[in-house]
């Protein structure tokens, strides 16, 4: 019976599982849920490929997100690395309540289906809300994103590059709603290249081969010896890397050229981020 309580939102108001519901008290559920060491077989069965949800009872917000099956959705209470996730089930701990657990929704077909639901839950809540450490998966690819920018991704028009050009691809930190300022510091640093690059006049950031921004190349210095506001220093200074200072370039070029196609410059399955053009 005690297992019916430990997830109670879905499975506390709806009881869609063939375990008894009724008559407990809310202080025996509260007792409960810090009892439950494991689900039994026949709710491991029923819950199949699930994903799960921990909830701050102080506040009945959202903490973590995440996907599983059998105990999955209570491996984190006995978890002791060192991580947001932890640090937050501490704290409620200390206060005398243990982190509130509800299934979203369980029975999914396989594991694929599961990561994409959790990965939907992680886009919609906001990462930053959260402690899960990454988005969730494929969401670079097919996660959360406006709808001109999909049109522009799989719709996009080709155009011909007449200035010299560095194509810079950033499809590792890339992400939806980045800001302006961490799409600039993720474009202009830090690589490894050569002297072939004083040539390029202007830094496009190419996500998926589609041009995100267009900047003005004014200087090229070593890797971490300008001021990034959104990087650390040990994330940029690299030796033997290089980075550039700039501002984003005038109208006429960056209309030209931002939400258009370059892909046809790009090598496909190369691994070098960096694309001269006219250089």
């Amino acid at each position: 019976m005690a297992i019916a309580y430990l997830f109670t939102g879905a499975l506390h108001r709806m009881c869609p599982l063939p375990i008894r519901c009724g008559g407990v008290s809310e202080k025996h559920l509260k007792r409960s849920v810090m009892q439950i060491k494991k689900l039994s077989p026949q709710v491991v069965e029923q819950l199949g490929n699930y994903v799960y949800l921990y909830i701050n009872p102080f506040d009945n917000k959202v903490f973590y997100v995440g996907k599983g099956k059998g105990n999955r959705a209570l491996s984190h209470l006995s978890d002791t690395s060192e991580s947001e996730k932890v640090e937050a089930i501490e704290q409620i701990r200390a206060h005398g309540r243990e982190p509130r657990i509800e299934i979203l929704l369980h029975g999914l077909e396989d594991e694929i289906t599961a990561l994409r639901v959790e990965a939907a839950v992680i886009d919609l809540l906001g990462k930053v809300a959260l402690t899960n450490q990454v988005r969730g998966w494929e969401s670079r690819i097919v996660g959360r994103m406006a709808l001109n920018e999909l049109i522009a991704l799989y719709d996009s028009e080709p155009v011909q590059i007449d200035e010299p050009v560095m194509l810079i691809r950033v499809n590792q930190l890339y992400r939806y709603g980045i800001s302006d300022e961490e799409l600039y510091e993720i474009t202009r640093g830090v690589w490894r290249i050569g002297a072939r690059r004083e040539k390029a006049q202007y830094a496009f950031a190419v996500y998926k081969g589609l041009v995100r921004e267009v900047y003005r190349i004014d200087q090229w210095f070593p890797a971490g010896t300008t001021k990034y506001r959104t990087r650390t220093i040990d994330d940029v200074k690299v030796p033997g890397r290089w980075e550039f200072t700039g501002v984003i370039a005038d109208g006429m070029i960056r209309n030209k050229y931002v939400g258009k196609s370059v892909e046809s410059y790009l090598t496909a399955n190369s691994q070098n981020p960096i694309k001269y053009v006219n250089c």
